[in-house]
């Protein structure tokens, strides 16, 4: 061992010596491939003993679960993307216009702890066949709900969160079972890329199936047909593999504590939770963006350009397809780079994933507060800001939910991946489209109705985001200080090292008169 070490210290330099710079990069750089094909390699090898589960069968099933994710945000915010439409139909206020997704997120945030708890003990693909048949069918039927009647509208848009509330708690903690550290990262990146992807597609399919078809109604006709193919996939081609068998380093079944324990030592996790407070206040500022972003663009374009855009039938939602447009491309360049930047930055410091977090956050809240600033005399810079901004709140999407999985031992992660969509929701963006909505009523209240109130209001009302996007990045440089302390404690206890009950974990058992008792280790001599 002692040979070991030294070699690895004194190498570098004496080769530094005899080689120039540019020499010795190139063999860095090749010895960094060539290590990354390695554990490639013995990672596959590893995963097919302890879960009989080949590597490329878990690339398929992670592939599978991100058209699944995909499909989520696509019908998630085809509403958003068709949303003028659905306010002149109903005939409905701003406020009421919000409620359309708070419902959804409010009944998909409480049903989440229900299918996290189910998911930490019972078979997990299963549980998603029946959610995501569920969700097809009642978006199916959302679609034939006549004008009259928004609050049956109301009524289905909210139990489409069962069926979403059933897949999101369950898919990152198969992923979790398939892949170990940073193959883990680089499959969790691409799960998350489904985020921003489905997102813009949601807008973009929403708003051209309305223009093909001069009915807002066909946009939700979309997703649930390509939801029985995602079902199908589940059922013939994925696999559930055994909970933390890779990092037990068994196939022995893990044993699950009671539902009170896990939250009392999820509650006692500093990381989990300001890490969770962190992510509440991305789902806020994201919640309210993605549903009025497109409104807002909208009405910013009236101003500008004296146009009536929703006169004469079917909305002009031009700006809908540049939104949807931009947030799938910043998406996808937000979460590659925050990846990229953490797994670089993690080899000095063991701290990155918390700190890329709270830097994407903080400095994201300029561009979104300059993009609402600009929007009444050039659309070109607003969507200059919106891009940048939204690209820096994108840093963030895989590596909150891998700081979760790394700092929540197996048996408890369906649960805490539940507990953090009940408070990034309950807090974040199950009320932040309603809030906006009505601080622009409020706004408007009193006023002559013009498009220049109506832009003002909005922007007004969507200010709030770049104050909270601030204070999301507080919250993240808070986790920095426990998040190696808690991570150590998961992975001792994945060893086997440390009992999943904290209350077990300072105290040992010795003989005592010929009984067993427990005592604190601080009164043992060893």
């Amino acid at each position: 061992m002692t040979s070991r070490r030294s070699h690895g210290d004194v190498t570098p330099f004496l080769t530094q010596a005899d080689n120039t710079e540019e020499e010795g990069a190139r063999d860095q750089e090749t010895q960094s491939s060539d290590e990354e094909e390695e554990e490639r390699k013995d990672h596959g090898k590893e995963t097919h003993l302890l879960t009989g589960i080949s590597y490329k069968r878990s690339v398929v099933i992670v592939i599978i679960l991100f058209y699944i994710n995909l499909l989520n945000y696509m019908d998630r915010f085809t509403v958003a993307g068709v949303l003028p439409d659905i306010k002149k139909a109903f005939n409905i206020s701003d406020s009421n216009s919000g409620l359309v997704q708070t419902v959804f997120i409010c009944s998909y945030m409480f049903l989440a702890p229900v299918f996290g708890y189910l998911g930490d003990r019972y078979n997990r693909k299963l549980i998603m066949c029946v959610g995501i048949s569920f969700w097809s069918l009642v978006t199916l039927l959302s679609s034939f709900v006549s004008n009259q009647y928004f609050w049956l509208f109301l009524i289905t848009r909210g139990l489409v969160g069962v069926g979403e509330a059933s897949y999101s708690t369950i898919a990152p903690t198969i992923i979790a079972d398939l892949f170990l550290a940073d193959q883990r990262t680089r499959m969790l990146s691409f799960f998350y890329f489904a985020t921003p992807v489905g997102c813009g597609l949601g807008y973009i399919v929403g708003s051209e199936m309305t223009s093909a078809a001069g009915d807002w109604h066909w946009a939700l006709r979309v997703t649930p047909g390509l939801g029985l193919l995602a079902m199908l996939l589940l059922i013939f081609v994925a696999e559930e593999p055994p909970r933390g068998a890779l990092e037990r380093k068994t196939d022995r079944p893990l044993t699950n504590t009671s539902w009170s324990s896990d939250m009392t030592a999820l509650l006692k996790n500093p990381s989990f939770i300001l890490s969770t407070f962190g992510f509440t206040t991305v789902a806020f500022v994201t919640g309210a963006l993605a549903l009025w972003g497109p409104t807002y663009l909208m009405r910013s374009r009236m101003v500008i350009y004296k146009s009536k855009p929703c006169e004469g039938g079917i909305c002009n939602y031009d700006d809908s397809m540049i939104f949807g447009g931009i947030t799938c491309i910043t998406g996808i360049l937000g979460v590659l780079t925050g990846v990229e930047i953490s797994k670089r930055y993690r080899k000095t410091n063991p701290r990155a994933d918390p700190l890329v977090c709270a830097v994407g956050m903080i400095s994201s809240a300029p561009f979104l507060f300059l993009s609402l600033a600009f929007a009444d005399t050039s659309l070109v810079a607003t969507y200059v800001f919106i891009f940048i901004g939204e690209t820096l709140l994108s840093l963030n999407w895989a590596l909150v939910a891998d700081i979760l999985l790394y700092v929540v031992i197996p048996t408890r992660r369906s649960t805490a991946e539940a507990l953090q969509i009940v408070m990034s929701h309950l807090l974040g963006d199950a009320g932040s489209p309603y809030l906006i909505g009505v601080i622009s009523d409020q706004i408007q209240k009193g006023k002559p109705a013009s498009f220049l109130i109506q832009m003002r209001s909005l922007e007004y009302a969507l200010m709030i985001c770049a104050f909270v996007g601030v204070i999301g990045g507080g919250f993240f440089l808070a986790t920095a200080l426990f998040i190696e302390k808690d991570r150590k404690k998961a992975e001792l206890f994945s060893q086997g090292l440390l009992p999943a009950d904290e209350t077990d974990a300072e105290r040992i058992v010795v003989p005592k008169r010929g009984r067993s008792t427990k005592v604190p280790v601080s009164s043992v001599l060893i």
